[in-house]
């Protein structure tokens, strides 16, 4: 599956972005769904995932009380929702795909390597 992420841009510190990633066609399987971000002269890490039905959502401690995941299938795409947003989160964010299925509550994954395909980065800028 090929996905696109968008939405990124330049904010001031206390605003909001939301970020989409559209997958290129509708899928023939489903999949979890997760954020990730690479600031500048940092390794990527985790920042929100969502299971294949919408019923696990994961955050990173820095995501949480201020970045909402959700999904929309009907348009085969998932958005990340950021709100207060700090000049630490400027970051390249990524999303990815985990082939998955199974149990509407099985957990989302979290970690790089579970996650078999990659969209291109959007470039999120905070300033302060």
């Amino acid at each position: 599956v090929q996905l696109q992420a968008s939405g990124g841009g330049l904010v001031q510190a206390g605003g909001s972005l939301r970020l989409s990633c559209a997958a290129s066609r509708r899928p023939s399987s489903s999949y979890a769904v997760g954020w990730f971000r690479q600031a500048p002269g940092k390794e990527r890490e985790f920042v929100a995932a969502i299971n294949w039905k919408g019923y696990s959502l994961r955050y990173a401690d820095s995501a949480k009380g201020r970045f909402t995941v959700s999904r929309d299938d009907a348009k085969n795409s998932v958005h990340l929702q950021m709100n207060s947003l700090k000049p630490e989160d400027t970051a390249v964010y990524y999303c990815a795909a985990h082939r998955q299925s199974g149990s509407l509550r099985i957990v989302a994954p979290t970690t790089e390597n579970e996650f078999e395909y990659w969209g291109q980065g959007t470039l999120v800028t905070v300033s302060s």
